[in-house]
């Protein structure tokens, strides 16, 4: 029986929503293994718009959930729609979006929140003792869902490793093609394009994420 896999999404591109090479080696991994996918996305004004050619803002405001179905070929829904019940585990890609759309981490840094119905979810599979892969910048959540001494990385960047640390998190370095597991909260993260310097490398640390997400679910079979 196949498990059932929600992946949260937070915009189309790295600088103001979703790493969509993040997104789709983890949506193409899940679907390599079997897995059925729903993804989901808030439906809210992105923090800004990011022109992707030179890097500089752009004025005009777009939708996270419109912009998420660009990758989700339209198959996306709002985030308050998800329900714990109806999922083995939960997926968050990184990009900026995860630290620009999905909480404000990018501007509070440590004294950053989360977006109150993205939280919700997450702090619902946590509770469930479900499984959560967090890829990139994405643990930087971890400790609004899980509270202190989480355990997760974001590979080596010592300034964000330090407002994880003063979040309550417990950071460790890890290798672009490796994985951090916390066993007790069924927590596994993996450092992608914060470390990555091509899409293989990010690749191999993503993939080895969702394999690990899998083998927690069965762990109850």
């Amino acid at each position: 029986m196949s498990k059932k896999i929600a992946v949260i999404l937070s915009g189309c591109g790295v600088y103001d929503g979703t790493e969509i090479h993040e997104s789709v080696i983890t949506l193409l991994r899940l679907d390599q293994r079997g897995a059925e996918v729903q993804c989901f996305a808030p439906d809210i004004a992105q923090l800004h718009v990011i022109n992707h050619l030179t890097g500089e803002e752009m004025p005009e405001s777009r939708n996270v959930l419109v912009e998420s179905a660009r990758i989700a070929r339209g198959e996306v829904k709002d985030v308050r729609e998800a329900r714990v019940e109806a999922f083995d585990a939960l997926i968050v890609p990184g990009g900026f979006g995860a630290a620009k759309n999905l909480s404000n981490f990018a501007v509070e840094g440590a004294g950053c929140s989360v977006n109150p119905d993205v939280l919700a979810l997450a702090e619902a599979f946590a509770e469930a003792g479900k499984p959560v892969g967090l890829i990139c910048i994405s643990p930087a959540l971890a400790a609004k869902i899980y509270g202190p001494g989480v355990t997760c990385t974001i590979g080596n960047d010592t300034d964000t490793a330090a407002a994880l640390d003063k979040m309550g998190a417990t950071h460790q370095e890890c290798a672009v093609d490796e994985i951090v597991e916390d066993k007790a909260r069924k927590l596994v993260s993996t450092p992608a394009y914060m470390l990555g310097k091509n899409i293989s490398e990010v690749a191999s640390g993503i993939n080895k994420l969702v394999d690990r997400v899998l083998e927690l679910t069965h762990e109850n079979d």
